[in-house]
């Protein structure tokens, strides 16, 4: 039995296994590097932080549900300069989520809102927080639902837990039945806790898209 496979069963007991993917290369590397221990030793560890780092990205980004790949650099701000894109770039730092503070996206239809608010959330979970985007109309559809099969407090959490809530379209319809209470349920527990970005077209038309923060 070689070292390397006497390795596995060690390195699987200490959930390190993925150290196998580059532990070829390493050792390789160390040889023709004449690298010490401790230089091996860390280039192989930083291989593993970052499997890990990716790993954790990829849940986050799955666990978003984003409706596509936006990203801010895809955006064509020239297309609408009215677009405040300073303050749009200020909040892809994911500032204002350390900061526990809320954005509003306001302005017509087909200024880009959702593509602005779902490249920020990219941005905040490239930044290694949790977000979850969601249209208000599927939100609150969802918590409906979740009173009749009594699994509202569970389904509650979805929306309250994440670091930032992102919810598209807000105001596309009047909020009708249990629906303002909802939405209040989930402002309420997330004021001051955690952070929400809402769009809404709810704005005379031709008001460009602006940006509200608190």
């Amino acid at each position: 039995m070689t070292a390397t496979q006497e390795l596995v069963p060690v390195l699987k007991k200490l959930r390190l296994s993925g150290v196998l993917t580059t532990l070829d290369l390493r050792t390789q590397e160390a040889v023709e590097d004449n690298l010490t221990h401790e230089e091996f030793l860390y280039r192989l560890c930083c291989d593993e932080v970052e499997r890990r780092e990716a790993k954790q990205l990829e849940l986050r980004l799955r666990r978003a549900s984003f409706d596509g790949d936006r990203r801010l650099e895809d955006f064509e701000f020239p297309f609408n300069p009215s677009i405040p894109k300073a303050k749009i770039v200020d909040l892809a730092t994911g500032h204002f989520v350390e900061r526990k503070e809320n954005a509003l996206l306001v302005g017509p239809t087909g200024v880009g809102k959702s593509h602005i608010a779902q490249a920020i959330g990219l941005r905040v979970c490239q930044a290694g927080h949790a977000v979850l985007y969601t249209s208000a109309h599927a939100m609150l559809s969802q918590l409906r639902a979740a009173r009749a099969d009594r699994t509202y407090d569970r389904k509650l959490l979805r929306f309250t837990t994440p670091a930032l809530l992102i919810v598209d379209d807000l105001g596309l319809r009047p909020l009708d039945g249990d629906e303002p209470i909802d939405l209040y349920e989930i402002i309420r527990q997330r004021y001051k806790r955690s952070s929400i970005i809402v769009t809404s077209n709810r704005l005379r038309s031709g008001t460009p898209c602006s940006t509200m923060i608190s």
